[in-house]
């Protein structure tokens, strides 16, 4: 079995999508700002352009401490968070307004995708401890029991109020609260007047602006070769999300057993390497990413048709590569 070590597997994630350097616009501000954090397992990167430097420091503290309360909220690993009372509940429970609406798109791209995407997964995730310290390989039996309850209705949601059809059933918004959370950074620079910006959760990215009068340049890691860049994208006022079976794993035999898993399986899903997505909203793009990585390179791209604005770039698992017609001459192979 061979495995990373915690803290370095998760600076691990940090090249999942690069925001590559080089100098600004010509009519870049010239104030500019770059602040690194570790939230939400992984590493959050802010980077902040204006005219001024104490407003830009000041606007992207607050970008970190929002992300943290959302990340208090929607944790299952917080006591008093709304997903840890959601999985303890053996009955409907009022939600916040914010994790309601996070449930509410899962539950969309859940139904959009055939259960491609589900939130109910925490018991299996749990089950398998992918990213634990020791991580294992269930037997068959246990994977139908991790699998009791979820599916098509396993959460139904009227309002705030949310009911679980199984009270067994552990919630797990890892797929989609990141993304929202980068939202949510997004949303309190442009409150604070920033008009350059990008968050970067570990791969999950929301652009505002662009650097000065270019655009910002992506670069999706290569998901076989260490260190290398397979693509970049240029991009400007819009979210990128990259899932892969390289960011959590572990192998035994020669097997790759990753943490982006099958629902109806419960196995790691085996059709894709990574699928990056681009969408007006970084939440959009987190769960979508999810979802089509389960679905492959020929039901995938289907899926993004239904989600207006949404694109793809997959990497099957034989290394072939799918671009879906949107991105067509955004896209730079290396």
């Amino acid at each position: 079995m061979i495995r990373f070590p915690r803290f370095l597997h998760l600076l691990a994630l940090l090249p999942v999508l690069l925001i590559l350097g080089g100098c600004p616009g010509r009519s870049e501000a010239p104030a500019a700002v770059h602040r690194s954090r570790i939230l939400m397992g992984t590493v959050i990167e802010i980077t902040a352009y204006g005219p001024e430097q104490k407003p830009l420091e000041r606007a992207v503290g607050q970008a970190f401490a929002e992300m943290a309360r959302i990340e208090n909220l929607m944790t299952p690993h917080q006591p008093q968070s709304d997903v840890a009372h959601l999985s303890a509940a053996d009955g409907p429970l009022q939600v916040s307004p914010e994790t309601a609406a996070v449930i509410a798109a899962g539950l969309k791209v859940g139904a959009a995708s055939d259960g491609a995407f589900d939130m109910g997964l925490g018991r299996l995730k749990d089950l398998w401890d992918i990213e634990g310290e020791h991580p294992r390989i269930p037997g068959a039996e246990e994977l139908r029991a991790a699998l009791v309850g979820t599916g098509a209705g396993d959460l139904r949601l009227a309002g705030r109020t949310v009911t679980k059809r199984d009270p067994r059933l552990l919630v797990d918004l890892g797929g989609i609260a990141k993304g929202y959370a980068v939202d949510r950074a997004i949303a309190v620079l442009q409150a604070a007047g920033v008009k350059h910006a990008a968050v970067n959760a570990g791969g999950d990215i929301r652009l505002l602006g662009g650097r000065g009068d270019r655009p910002w340049k992506i670069g999706i890691q290569h998901p076989r070769r260490k260190d290398a860049i397979l693509a970049t994208l240029e991009l400007a006022n819009t979210a990128v999300v990259t899932s892969g079976d390289y960011e959590r794993f572990f192998e035994r035999d020669g097997v790759r057993y990753h943490h982006l898993f099958d629902p109806k399986t419960g196995q790691p899903a085996r059709l894709c390497r990574s699928v990056t997505i681009v969408a007006p909203e970084a939440m959009l793009a987190d769960a979508l990413a999810t979802a089509v990585f389960v679905l492959g390179p020929v039901a995938g791209p289907e899926l993004l048709q239904r989600f207006p604005g949404c694109e793809g770039l997959i990497v099957a698992a034989d290394g072939s590569t799918v671009t879906t017609p949107g991105l067509a001459g955004k896209v730079t192979w290396r």
